[in-house]
C-alpha cells in the first residue's frame, strides 16, 4: 500500500508500507489440502494396484500355503489332520536328503560363485586386457540356466566330454557317471551353477572395486602395504556393501535352485538330488500331495526368511540398535 504524507516542514513525501506475506509450514500445508491431491493419502489410490498384485500373487498364496498344510489334500477331496503332514517329515529320508542337499548348495554357492568372482575381479581389475576378461567371464550369465543345464547334460554324461578328456589323459578311474551318483551328481550341478552364476559376482565386484577411492589405495600403497595386507586391509573393507549383496542374492538363490536340478536329473535318481524346492513341486504338483507339498513350501519359507534376515542383521547391527 502506497500513501502520501505531509510532514511539519511541508515537504512531500512518498512512504511505502511492506505487508506481510503469510507462510504456512509443510505440515500445515499438507493438513490444509487433506481433502485435495496434496493430502497424505494423495498416493494411495495409485499404490491399490501394486498392493492388489502382491496381495494376489504372494500374500494370499502364503497363507493359502499356511492353511493347507493342516490338511490332507489330493487335489480333489480334503480332510484336516492338524499337524501330521510336519511331524511326516521328521520320519521321511526323503525330506532328510533334499534338506541336507539344500544345505550342499547353500555351502557350494557360497565357497564357489562368490569366491571365485572376487578372486577373478581382483585379479582383473588391473590389467591391460581385464576388461575383455571379465566380459568373457560374464558371458555365461547371458545365458539362462535351462540353456546351462543342457549344455552340461553334454558334459556329464557317461560318455560325456569331461569323461572323454579324463580317459584321454590317462585318469580313467576318475571317470564315473557324474549325475547317477550322490553326492557326485549334486556337486557336479554346483559347479554348472557356479558356471553361470560366476559372471554377475565378478561385475558386481569389479563396480566396487571402482568405488574405492583410488587416494586411499595410493596412500596404503606408500605405506607399504601390498599384495594380501592391501587385499585384507584396503580391499576387502571397501566391498564390505558390495559382499552383502552377492552374499545375500547366493544364499537366497541357493535355497531356491530348482531348473538346472530338475533339467538335469529331475531330482534322481530315486529323488537323490532334491533339493527343498524340488520336493515341494513334486509332492504338490506330481504325485498330488497337496498338504505335504505346503508343508514342505512352508518350512523351505521359513528356512529362507530366517537365514537371510539373521544374515542382513549380522552385517548391519546398527539397523538393529538404532530401531531399539
Amino acid at each position: 500500500m502506497t500513501g502520501t504524507a505531509t510532514p511539519a516542514h511541508g515537504a512531500a513525501k512518498t512512504v511505502r508500507v511492506r505487508r506481510g506475506v503469510p507462510t504456512r509450514t509443510p505440515h500445515q500445508a499438507a493438513k490444509a489440502g487433506g481433502g485435495r491431491l496434496g493430502g497424505p493419502l494423495a498416493a494411495l489410490p495409485w499404490a491399490l494396484p501394486a498392493f492388489a498384485l502382491v496381495g494376489v500373487l504372494l500374500v494370499y498364496p502364503f497363507f493359502r500355503s499356511v492353511y493347507g498344510s493342516f490338511f490332507e489334500d489330493n487335489g480333489f477331496t480334503s480332510s484336516f489332520t492338524g499337524f501330521d503332514n510336519y511331524a511326516r517329515l521328521a520320519d521321511d529320508p526323503v525330506f532328510g536328503r533334499s534338506l541336507l542337499n539344500t544345505l550342499m548348495w547353500v555351502a557350494g554357492t557360497l565357497l564357489l560363485p562368490v569366491l571365485v568372482g572376487l578372486l577373478i575381479a581382483v585379479a582383473t581389475h588391473r590389467m591391460r586386457f581385464g576388461g575383455i576378461a571379465q566380459l568373457i567371464i560374464v558371458l555365461p550369465f547371458a545365458i539362462s540356466a535351462a540353456a546351462t543345464a543342457v549344455l552340461w547334460n553334454f558334459m556329464l554324461t557317461s560318455d560325456g566330454a569331461i569323461n572323454q578328456v579324463l580317459r584321454g589323459i590317462g585318469l580313467d578311474g576318475w571317470a564315473r557317471t557324474w549325475l547317477l551318483e550322490w553326492p557326485h551328481n549334486t556337486l557336479a550341478m554346483i559347479v554348472a551353477s557356479t558356471w553361470q552364476a560366476t559372471g554377475l559376482n565378478v561385475v558386481l565386484f569389479a563396480i566396487g572395486l571402482r568405488a574405492i577411492p583410488r587416494e586411499t589405495v595410493e596412500a596404503a600403497e606408500l605405506d607399504g602395504a601390498s599384495g594380501w595386507r592391501l587385499f585384507r586391509h584396503i580391499t576387502l573393507p571397501g566391498l564390505r556393501a558390495v559382499t552383502v549383496v552377492v552374499v545375500g542374492m547366493a544364499i537366497v538363490n541357493s535355497l531356491k535352485a530348482f531348473d538346472m536340478i530338475w533339467i538335469l536329473t529331475k531330482g534322481g535318481p530315486s529323488r537323490s538330488s532334491e533339493t527343498l524346492a524340488l520336493s515341494m513341486y513334486r509332492e504338490a504338483f506330481r504325485l498330488f500331495h497337496v498338504g505335504y507339498g505346503s508343508a514342505i513350501a512352508l518350512v523351505l519359507s521359513v528356512i529362507v526368511v530366517a537365514s537371510s534376515w539373521t544374515y542382513l542383521r549380522r552385517q548391519m547391527p546398527e539397523t538393529g540398535t538404532a530401531k531399539s
